[in-house]
């Protein structure tokens, strides 16, 4: 049985930022870390004190991780970026409410010399004499300490205190990762017993020394259970300083999910429950697994459901049918086919996830030339005469001020000729969307068509498709590229603008025109020529869409691994082989064009060239990697924890530094076979949308989903035969059966929930006797910070 824990983290938005630039405004972005680690950074949002990023991430995380921190900052193109807050939340605090957090939490002051990071390793002994009682405190060595140093590094040394006495370590000169070995032996002093404080300082020549950060330990635990092993550092005691709301505030999206994942076989009948459910009758279904979580998920959790059940189909090969079921059961409720598909139900939400697992490599092979365009051109587009920027204009062509006219003209060129090419690549790429889509898409078309067949609803079954195809893929994508992987950054406010305007057009053409001229938006009259020339074709691409034959290929057996052969990450890095001889110069470093898969990491000059994954004699080399930024470093991190998950022989630790003039730089040791001195990274990973499908994992969600149903559906098919007719059966959910259910239907729908409640008693027993059997093999450890 495997443990699991994960962060779901949503950077919505800023406001009220304070200025940083002279032009009064500010280029804000986030850098989020669990334990002192980064694992995101988000986009820079450019001139804005009221920045909206609404990034999302999902961080895979060790289960003893302690405090995840959100500092915001200014960018800037010359000197160091400012800092201009952070807002820190303790893993208590997070798992305080299982629904997460969802608020707006005002930004605190970020004092530098607070920020401690790092841990130590101490061995304690408590002796007692014919002269009484003394303390030994073995002060082994620390690691990644906080760079106090303009050099980058510190001057570390410890002190430990123990009631009115207190000792110092030597220091250790140039150095993040210091070794001591000094044993420092206190004597016990009369009165009440005392905790022990060990507190790591930086030293300074001039000034005061810097603090690196403490741990201490109350008496009961010297006595009962003495400390040895590696404790994390704290800041000294003290709540953190709220600024009131003059640094601004985030709204933030935390939620925490921690759980334990049964071996595969106990999940085997709950699975086979599920796949069962979509191959029955979905309109009078009441009390199949798919049925009941459609009537408990709301809001954010009916997107988490959506994404566990569109993969778990998907390693089984029956995400069509799971599409085709909810799609049945959506079409049976809906009597307005205006309505169809509008809401975020779990039909919705489960063909929107389908599309970014099965189709995000179309996306970019669509719209990415496209965008890239866009953000490289940088022209200026306005349609609404109320945000024209006429003097911005003046600026931009030097030759006088022109007239709205000729701006609205001038930006409807622009627009239609970066729309032009987006039609024409979309329209024209039916052959290259996955066959996987094009069946759900045909499944699609199948059922709207038999559940609306009049004349005056002919376009219903276009309109299910380019609904989710258009207004739920490719605007979005245009709109927000940065949240679709198009770009690395967000757009400045002139691109934006572009953006904003070009997904509206792309809106417009997912609706075939059916809106055109009844919004407020009058403005954008003069592009509704282009926009219906481009409904007839964006028609008869939707029909060539769905003329496809065969079966669903999609995906085969679910796999909890990355496949050999897969490709995870490719890109172009900076690279250079290890020279002991001296410092690398900014020419040592080469351009290459990597590939990771699930058994190599393999470069060369180009994608086109051939790959080298050695050199000829077969030697093993320490080489240095280099990305271009933070975000590209995390990807790349990730991408390679998750490749190397099955690989037994990876190091616990390394040597963040170089071996050079016989001696590490980071710990200064002088064996180059010396065990590393900082611990590696392996457990914190991102989640992606290209992540491998982990079934277990999956199914154990739905499984925690399904138990907040478990009573209501007691309630309703088996404490009382005609439960499901009576008043007082009333719990908050309609678990009851259709009207008009005959009785042999109702016979059924008891036997059906009968069997899903023993499937889940199953796994309840399941899950205390793993339990159980962990607590006896539980080993009783040190207590630490």
């Amino acid at each position: 049985m495997a443990k699991i824990s994960s962060l779901n983290v949503r950077v919505v938005e800023g406001r009220a930022l304070p200025a940083k630039d002279v032009s009064g405004s500010s280029d804000p972005y986030c850098i989020v870390k669990v334990d002192d680690e980064v694992v995101a950074r988000t986009a820079t949002v450019w001139r804005s004190l009221s920045p909206f990023w609404g990034e999302e991430y999902t961080v895979h995380l060790p289960l003893d991780f302690h405090h995840l921190a959100f500092y915001v900052l200014d960018e800037d193109t010359v000197g160091h970026d400012d800092i201009i807050g952070k807002i820190s939340l303790s893993r208590e605090a997070i798992a305080a409410d299982p629904r997460g957090i969802d608020s707006w939490i005002n930004l605190s002051r970020v004092d530098p010399d607070a920020e401690v990071q790092g841990e130590i390793y101490l061995a304690v002994q408590m002796l007692e004499d014919v002269r009484g009682r003394s303390l030994r405190c073995h002060v082994l060595k620390a690691r990644d300490l906080a760079p106090r140093d303009i050099s980058g590094t510190s001057d570390p040394f410890a002190r430990v205190f123990w009631g009115r006495q207190s000792l110092e370590t030597s220091t250790i000169k140039k150095t993040r990762f210091p070794h001591w070995d000094e044993v420092l032996e206190l004597r016990e002093m009369p009165g009440a017993p005392c905790p022990l404080r060990v507190e790591l300082w930086d030293w300074d020549m001039v000034g005061k020394n810097d603090f690196l950060g403490m741990v201490e330990f109350p008496p009961k635990v010297l006595q009962q259970n003495p400390p040895n092993g590696w404790f994390r550092l704290l800041p000294f005691p003290g709540a953190e300083e709220d600024s009131g709301g003059n640094l601004g505030a985030l709204r933030l999206k935390v939620r925490l999910m921690e759980d334990r994942v049964l071996p595969s076989r106990c999940y085997q009948p709950l699975r086979e429950l599920l796949m069962e459910s979509v191959l029955g009758p979905a309109e009078e279904d009441v009390s199949s697994p798919l049925a009941v979580l459609e009537e408990l998920t709301l809001g954010d959790c009916r997107q988490d459901l959506a994404t566990k059940l569109v993969k778990l189909f998907l390693g089984q090969g029956l995400a069509g049918p799971l599409l085709d079921y909810l799609t049945r059961r959506e079409l049976a409720r809906t009597t307005d086919p205006n309505t169809l598909f509008r809401s975020n139900s779990l039909a919705s939400k489960s063909m929107e996830q389908f599309m970014k697992l099965v189709g995000m490599p179309y996306l970019h092979e669509v719209l990415k030339p496209a965008i890239n365009r866009v953000f490289e051109e940088k022209k200026y587009i306005e349609l609404d005469p109320s945000k024209m920027d006429l003097g911005r204009t003046k600026r931009i062509s030097f030759k006088g001020t022109p007239s709205e006219e000729h701006v609205r003209e001038t930006s409807l060129g622009l627009l239609t000729g970066y729309l032009g090419p987006i039609v024409d690549v979309i329209v024209g790429s039916a052959g290259r969307c996955p066959a996987a889509m094009r069946l759900a898409f045909k499944q699609l078309h199948l059922r709207v068509e038999e559940r609306f067949p009049q004349a005056q609803h002919k376009d219903v079954k276009y309109l299910a498709i380019s609904g989710f195809l258009f207004l739920r893929f490719f605007a979005p994508a245009v709109l927000t590229p940065k949240l679709f992987d198009l770009r690395d950054q967000h757009a400045d406010p002139q691109t934006s603008r572009s953006l904003l305007l070009l997904a509206k057009a792309v809106q417009s053409i997912g609706n075939l025109g059916q809106q055109l001229g009844q919004g407020k938006e009058l403005w954008m009259a003069p592009l509704h020529p282009f926009l219906l020339q481009s409904i007839s074709r964006v028609r008869d691409f939707l029909d060539q869409l769905v003329d496809v034959d065969g079966e669903e290929e999609a995906g085969g057996p679910a796999r909890a691994l990355v496949p050999p052969s897969v490709t995870v990450r490719e890109g172009y890095l900076l690279k250079r082989k290890e020279d002991p001889a001296g410092l690398a110069t900014r020419f040592a470093f080469k351009k290459r064009y990597f590939w990771l898969s699930g058994e190599t990491l393999s470069y060369s000059k180009s994608p086109e060239w051939q790959v080298v994954t050695q050199d000829g004699s077969g030697t093993l080399h320490t080489t240095y990697l280099q990305c271009k930024n933070v975000n590209d470093l995390n990807q790349w991190l990730s991408a390679l924890r998750k490749a190397s998950a099955p690989n037994p022989d990876k190091l616990a630790t390394c040597h963040p530094g170089a071996f050079r003039s016989a001696r590490w730089t980071c710990c200064l040791q002088a064996e180059r076979s010396a065990a590393g001195c900082s611990h590696t990274h392996s457990a914190v990973t991102l989640g992606d949308w290209s992540d491998p499908l982990d079934p277990d994992a999956e199914t154990q969600m739905v499984y925690r989903q399904l138990l907040l149903g478990r009573d209501q559906l007691r309630i309703k098919f088996l404490e009382d035969f005609n439960m499901d007719t009576s008043p007082e059966a009333d719990t908050g959910k309609d678990f009851s059966a259709p009207e008009g259910a005959c009785p042999d239907a109702l016979v059924g729908q008891r036997a059906a929930a009968a069997r899903l409640l023993d499937v889940l008693e199953d796994l309840d027993h399941a899950h205390e006797e793993f339990q159980q059997q962990e607590q006896r093999k539980m080993v009783w450890a040190p207590l630490g910070p």
